[in-house]
């Protein structure tokens, strides 16, 4: 609950402060990059793993996968240049983020860290 109400005012006070016309061209460029990403998963995981359970099913996806990548990058291409300077700064400072909270969170780190190291003889 904490983290939507974070949320919340961030967005409140982002809104208020930026024009209309530039959080439009942000969102739409965010959003367009998420299709391109999903449709390219989608793709990716129909071959690599094909024996995984899917609830749900993309018709066609040999067809439907290509083509949502192409139209959702062509729609992206007609953005403004400070537009996509902008996704680039957002999403550094996000990876920096995402990695140095993974660094301390990670749970394979965890794991590895509590399990005994093997002995290597020496030679």
């Amino acid at each position: 609950m904490l983290a939507q109400i974070v949320t919340g005012l961030t967005a409140m006070a982002i809104s208020g402060i930026f024009p209309i016309g530039l959080l439009g061209e942000l969102v739409s460029i965010g959003t367009l990059l998420a299709f391109v990403i999903v449709c390219a998963g989608i793709f990716v995981l129909r071959f690599t793993n094909p024996e995984i359970p899917r609830p749900f099913r993309t018709p066609a996806f040999w067809l439907v996968c290509p083509l949502g990548i192409f139209f959702c990058a062509l729609a992206m291409v007609g953005l403004p240049l400070d537009t996509w300077v902008r996704l680039i700064v957002w999403m550094a400072i996000g990876l920096v983020i995402y990695f140095l909270y993974s660094c301390r969170h990670s749970k394979v780190q965890k794991q590895a860290a509590s399990s005994p190291s093997p002995v290597v003889p020496k030679t």
